[in-house]
């Protein structure tokens, strides 16, 4: 048995797919903000596998070295995410988005 090879549409279609999942996770679930960070993670996880699809394909560095950096600032994003998550829930002894009303403006 032979198998075909993985193509560009391949990994543009599982870039594709994550990102409708996380859409999906952030709209759906408006509860849990440890979720919500996990769906905003695996939206820029989705972006970073078409940015090295393409940089892979067009034989440019370019592109992986932009993953770098958006790894980087999703490390640093995570990090203060999860930092005002502990602050909110020690405050308030909840992670329930709905209640979190005193954070409006």
């Amino acid at each position: 048995m032979i198998a075909a090879p993985i193509t560009l549409g391949h990994y543009l279609s599982l870039g594709g797919i994550l990102f409708a999942l996380s859409v999906i996770g952030i709209f759906l679930n408006r509860r849990n903000l440890i979720v919500l960070l996990m769906a905003i993670e695996l939206m820029l996880l989705a972006v970073n596998i078409n940015f090295v699809a393409f940089s892979h394909y067009l034989g440019d560095m370019a592109g992986q070295v932009f993953v770098f950096f958006i790894l980087t600032v999703a490390a640093a994003e995570s990090a203060i995410g999860l930092a005002i998550l502990v602050v909110v829930f020690r405050n308030r002894s909840s992670i329930n988005v709905e209640e979190l009303d005193e954070l409006k403006g």
